[in-house]
């Protein structure tokens, strides 16, 4: 009764958005990090892409996903953490700016933003981690990986983290996982921007290879 008309069945291209991103409780500290490498499918649209943002002087934010929806998660975030210290007169603790952003994910669950996201920093109750899917489910954990690369990092981050690791031993082990997920993930690549968040504040630093 019908006929298919193949013009009408084309679809526009699918892009994978690549990413490798990783976060990592140490003691005194959180480190958050992510390569540059900003990808649409096998296209490169930027090598100097950021993905790593400080939200407050202890808490920071990684993402893995479109640059765009990254941005405006974290404009929003910033903002309500800035909301809560007027209120409150104090700073927001990392589960309830974690909880924030899982209630933001949430409210969009029907045009979801296209992100993955590790939220970590430290408070009164110490360092802290926590990942978000593109839904807002929020799961602890004393490391993680998202993205393309994901897969990759997670081994060597498993294999190598113990507690009590300082923050330069973090670090290390942060270099070691990224980079072995870019040595697999054409997607990722182009150098590693890093937060870290220490009691005295937040670090950006960025090395390139």
């Amino acid at each position: 009764m019908f006929e298919r008309d193949d013009k009408e069945m084309q679809y526009p291209p699918y892009y994978v958005l690549g990413a490798t991103t990783v976060g990592v409780v140490c003691d005194g500290g959180v480190i958050l990090a992510a390569e540059k490498r900003v990808s649409y499918g096998s296209f490169i649209m930027s090598r100097g892409g950021k993905k790593v943002f400080k939200i407050t002087d202890r808490i920071g934010a990684a993402c893995a996903g479109l640059i765009s929806d990254m941005q405006i998660l974290v404009r929003e975030l910033n903002a309500y953490a800035n909301l809560y210290r007027l209120d409150y007169g104090r700073p927001i603790s990392v589960r309830s700016a974690a909880k924030v952003l899982s209630n933001l994910l949430f409210s969009r669950r029907l045009f979801p933003l296209i992100t993955q996201t590790i939220v970590g920093g430290i408070d009164d109750e110490g360092s802290s981690l926590y990942t978000l899917d593109p839904l807002g489910s929020v799961i602890p954990d004393k490391f993680a990986a998202v993205g393309t690369g994901a897969e990759i990092a997670i081994g060597l981050l498993e294999e190598g983290y113990k507690d009590g690791l300082t923050v330069e031993q973090a670090k290390d082990l942060v270099i070691r996982s990224v980079k072995s997920a870019v040595s697999r993930d054409t997607m990722s690549g182009d150098g590693i921007d890093f937060l870290i968040i220490t009691n005295e504040g937040v670090k950006e630093e960025s090395i390139k290879f």
